[in-house]
């Protein structure tokens, strides 16, 4: 019970507070950064168009590699919808996580049957084994990987795994189970901020302004 007690309170207190100032320091010190355009003339033969409209479909584009790619990506892009997909209704359709954000932020909305989370979960476990292996058996992959990639994925597939475990009431007492995977949404929160799971708020900084100079210099986006 200590152990639970102290994951509900200073060590999820301590996560969140690193996780919210982690977050708002990293957009502001990129919002802040000067933001001087396109000096150069667009390619001959583009049509203007707003930088705001280029860089949204740049955005939109990369949601699918374009087709010269897709036979190449079409495991890691299918196979990294299903385990964000499944993260999602994890969080936000599970009813105890939903009984989390209405103590936090006071809001809450209907949830999914335990059921049906349960098999997203075991779902989104498969997903996220499925994409270590391809990174690992994968040559060029495995050559650019880091430190940071593998830990992320750790930290990613810790809460899941546990909270299944947790659910199941499998490996040890409810109390001990709950304490551990709660400890390792607090790691996943404070490792957010500094880690490659940033990409969940400025993937869409980088594929804008991708989309943007693409357009500008006439290329398909």
């Amino acid at each position: 019970m200590e152990l639970l007690e102290f994951a509900r309170g200073p060590a999820m207190n301590v996560a969140m507070t690193v996780f919210i100032f982690g977050v708002v320091w990293r957009l502001v010190a990129l919002l802040a950064l000067p933001y001087r355009g396109i000096k150069s003339r667009p390619r001959e033969g583009v049509i203007p168009e707003g930088e705001i409209s280029s860089g949204f479909k740049g955005v939109v584009r990369r949601m699918w590699p374009y087709p010269t790619f897709v036979k190449a990506a079409l495991f890691s892009t299918v196979n990294g919808y299903v385990f964000h997909i499944g993260l999602a209704i994890i969080v936000f359709g599970f009813g105890p996580h939903i009984l989390f954000f209405k103590n936090l932020i006071g809001l809450s909305w209907g949830n999914l049957p335990n059921n049906l989370v349960y098999a997203v979960g075991v779902l989104t476990v498969g997903s996220l084994v499925a994409a270590l292996v391809h990174r690992l058996v994968d040559l060029p992959k495995r050559l650019i990987s880091t430190f940071n990639d593998y830990f992320s994925w750790l930290v990613t597939f810790a809460p899941v795994v546990t909270g299944l475990l947790a659910s199941a009431h499998l490996g040890a007492r409810y109390e001990t189970l709950l304490a551990v995977h709660i400890l390792s949404i607090a790691l996943f929160l404070i490792w957010f901020p500094f880690g490659k799971l940033m990409h969940s708020f400025l993937f869409a900084f980088s594929r804008g302004v991708t989309g943007i100079r693409m357009k500008h210099r006439g290329a398909q986006i």
